[in-house]
């Protein structure tokens, strides 16, 4: 068990940052919210340390990043839904964890108060889906999804997780394009065996690190250079294509939709999802999110391990990878 104060957050939420592989949103506004929440020092739990039977909800929030900083959620916007998901398992939860390590959710779990935080999230990374939730992947038995509508809860019950996502989906919409999420109906046993564990732990890690510089744990370089073009993808709208001007030589392009998904040298694909993308400004040192990525600015790429969770099955990887977003022919090495 180790202690996080609220002197931690802004290094959590930089390892957090990292982590969102230029998506899951600036950590701003959850760190304020975060240290007016807290009253002191919270536990940070390992899932071998706490009893397998506890059970546990993740907390998040989904849609438009952006229109969180616009319409400040409450420091109480999950309590209608823990309530709705404790009234349906029939169970109290004791503990709480990341529904998205990454980005803004990665800090969520502190708004959710008096419960137990355990190290692990669903994620391991920024991703876009609620289908993409590690325990609706592995299909959990009893896995429930929560979420707000916008004055109201719609609950989700359901073995398949195409469901989750598309419900979910339109509950954001009528929540006026983002609101807060919960997932419950596990146990922290269940996380051992279908969650991503350590990720507060990785995020503190990196958040700690010289981000500027060559010692950012586990990091491969993968280029640097100056902004050339900023471009949409003629067949999907969604995704962008940002082309750097190495400072070797080399072209560099970043594939991205809401997160970055490739990176190729010259034409051939060095580094692909599931692996964490990362764009760092060469002068300040910020981590850009994909649409920071700009005309004229000048960059340094580097790709962080994917969670080994995403590679222990083709089931799994399939979830995660470029081809999952309609993006073929981006594969490592072709």
């Amino acid at each position: 068990m180790r202690t996080l104060g609220p002197d931690r957050l802004p290094v959590l939420a930089r390892g957090f940052s990292l982590l969102g592989s230029g998506g899951g949103g600036t950590t701003t506004l959850l760190e304020i919210m975060a240290a007016r929440v807290l009253d002191g020092a919270v536990d940070l739990h390992d899932l071998d340390e706490v009893d397998p039977g506890t059970p546990c909800v993740a907390a998040g929030f989904a849609g438009s990043t952006y229109l969180l900083t616009e319409r400040v959620p409450s420091a109480d916007a999950f309590a209608p839904l823990l309530a709705a998901a404790e009234r349906w398992t029939g169970v109290r939860a004791a503990a709480v964890c990341a529904m998205e390590g990454a980005g803004l959710n990665g800090l969520t779990p502190l708004l959710v108060g008096d419960r137990m935080l355990v190290d692990a999230d669903l994620m391991g990374r920024a991703l876009p889906g609620i289908d993409q939730l590690s325990l609706l992947v592995d299909a959990v038995p009893g896995a429930i999804v929560v979420a707000d509508t916008g004055g109201g809860v719609m609950l989700v019950d359901s073995s398949r997780a195409g469901d989750a996502e598309s419900l979910v989906r339109s509950s954001v919409i009528r929540a006026g394009g983002a609101g807060a999420v919960l997932v419950a109906g596990f146990t922290v046993g269940d996380l051992r065996a279908h969650g991503i564990p350590g990720t507060y732990t990785r995020a503190l890690a990196l958040g700690a690190a010289d981000i500027g510089g060559d010692d950012l744990p586990e990091a491969r370089v993968l280029g640097s250079g100056r902004v050339s073009a900023v471009d949409a993808v003629p067949d999907d709208a969604f995704v962008r294509s940002v082309e750097l001007v190495g400072d070797d030589g080399a072209l560099l392009r970043l594939v991205a939709r809401s997160e970055f998904l490739a990176v190729t040298r010259d034409g051939e694909t060095i580094a692909a999802s599931p692996e964490i993308l990362v764009a760092i400004d060469s002068v300040s040192g910020e981590v850009l999110q994909v649409d920071a990525v700009t005309l004229a600015r000048h960059v340094r790429v580097v790709a962080l391990d994917a969670p080994p969770w995403w590679l222990a099955s083709a089931e799994r990887l399939a979830r995660v990878i470029p081809a999952a977003y309609g993006l073929r022919g981006l594969e490592v090495g072709r």
